[in-house]
């Protein structure tokens, strides 16, 4: 059997949890009265003041009924995308490990 490497102590994954959650916490805590919104909600606005006579050349070919279907539909997608890649990385770590024996 090849040299396997060393797992990583428990404390230090509590650190990088603890570190995770605080770097979620501190935007919150910090801005207070901040509004929270993505960088798609913004270019409309910065587009106006920037080239007042501009019209968009394309539409979206689908529009979600409500910002809550909006959000889902966005959840469902990055959810996914989270499986594919845990899957994909999941295939390359075990053909690694494959090879290693």
């Amino acid at each position: 059997m090849a040299n396997t490497p060393k797992s990583a102590p428990w404390w230090g994954n509590v650190l990088l949890l603890g570190g995770v959650i605080l770097l979620a916490l501190l935007p919150l805590l910090v801005v207070r009265d901040a509004e929270f919104e993505g960088v798609d909600a913004q270019a409309p606005e910065v587009v106006k003041e920037l080239q007042p006579n501009y019209e968009p050349w394309v539409q979206p070919l689908f529009e979600p009924a409500s910002g809550e279907i909006e959000s889902l539909l966005f959840a469902v997608q990055a959810g996914l995308g989270a499986g594919v890649m845990g899957y994909v990385l999941g295939r390359y770590h075990g053909r690694t490990d494959q090879r290693r024996e």
